[in-house]
């Protein structure tokens, strides 16, 4: 079979070698097991992150196309000059292959769902990553995908695959997981919950991911006496201001930032830590709280997209406005009792532990 995969997530060629940030290319090594040729349609980048991985074959072909940005008015001319060239580009891709794979949300996911109604009959696979909620707030390009995703006569022979349950899904949606971890590291980590309380945040560094809010939290929590402390992993265009808050508010001895780091260090973190903060403007199935539940560290979020189904409305982790005074009231109320927070941190890696690689190719084998 050969199986050509649409994505916005930018790639770095070298020779015969190919990478791309480490989750994706982690799993996009399973759906490969069962590929006999693999293309790859992509942006390119001009530099590896510390973050990023090379792919487990090194005979995948790479079609690299130009990016797409409408952040500013020059960006938006560029892109529209930029756009037929790509359309071409991804129709041609579709026309050679026997199964398409499109990752959405995304510039380049849109594109190749636009594409993907010229060939009803070739199968598809397609990950929506982002917040399926229908009642959501979200950019018109984001809900025009969705539109076209759910409507069974322009997407034909698919399976869109999207995150968490939710009412009225047309029949080529299906509710479905990522994962992270494997089977053989199951097993119950008892944690002792008591002072100092280690929270970790691990994301983008980015407006929509919050990690101010996650800064304040723990000042606050400081500032009322509470022994705790805060390791923040990740970049983004937030990293300066937040650096420069923490040396401003002087609390570079409880909130420490380490940048991008590969998956062992960000384990031991989720080991070593008793909760996982992350209040999310918006998310699809954040990786980092499911990875934290797997290890007992207790999830902190806001009650956006799949999350309160994930937390099991709070009991499974704790759910919290993204207001600094009542997040802090919603964490010092538990932080006494660690009797409950035992539970929490069990019933939290039970729940996480389900969804392992082994159950997530047993899945793609079902979808391919």
């Amino acid at each position: 079979m050969h199986f050509s995969v649409f994505t916005h997530a930018e790639h770095f060629e070298k020779e015969s070698f190919l990478c791309a940030y480490s989750p994706f290319v982690r799993e996009m090594d399973i759906w490969f097991e069962y590929a006999g040729e693999v293309l790859i349609v992509s942006p390119v980048k001009d530099k590896i992150d510390r973050i990023d991985k090379a792919y487990d074959r090194n005979d995948i072909c790479f079609q690299p196309i130009k990016s797409l940005n409408f952040t500013t008015f020059k960006n938006l001319i560029i892109s529209a000059i930029r756009i037929p060239r790509i359309l071409f580009g991804i129709f041609r891709a579709m026309y050679k292959t026997d199964h398409i794979h499109i990752r959405c949300p995304g510039n380049i996911g849109l594109l190749a769902c636009l594409m993907q109604v010229f060939f009803p009959k070739k199968t598809k696979s397609i990950k929506y990553a982002g917040n399926w909620d229908p009642n959501s707030n979200q950019p018109l390009s984001y809900r025009f995908q969705k539109w076209i995703l759910k409507n069974e006569v322009l997407t034909r022979k698919a399976k869109v695959l999207v995150y968490g349950n939710w009412n009225d899904l047309s029949k080529n949606v299906v509710p479905f997981f990522t994962s992270s971890y494997s089977v053989t590291q199951k097993k119950v980590y008892n944690k002792e919950f008591s002072a100092p309380y280690r929270f970790v945040f691990i994301g983008t560094l980015s407006e929509g991911k919050r990690p101010l809010l996650a800064v304040k939290i723990i000042q606050e929590l400081l500032d009322k006496g509470y022994d705790v402390s805060l390791d923040i992993y990740g970049s983004g265009s937030m990293h300066e201001y937040l650096s420069t808050y923490i040396e401003n508010n002087q609390l570079g001895g409880n909130v420490i930032l380490h940048g991008n780091q590969g998956s062992e260090v960000i384990m031991h973190a989720y080991k070593n830590s008793h909760f996982s903060l992350l209040a999310s403007k918006s998310e699809g199935w954040p990786k980092a709280l499911a990875e934290a539940m797997f290890f007992g560290c207790i999830p902190i979020a806001s009650p956006v997209s799949c999350v309160p189904w994930m937390l099991g409305n709070g009991d499974r982790g704790i759910l919290i406005k993204p207001e600094i005074q009542s997040a802090v009231q919603g964490i010092s109320n538990v932080l006494s009792n660690s009797e409950k927070l035992h539970s929490v941190s069990l019933k939290a890696q039970k729940w996480s532990q389900n969804y392992t690689l082994e159950k997530f190719r047993s899945e793609i084998i079902k979808l391919l």
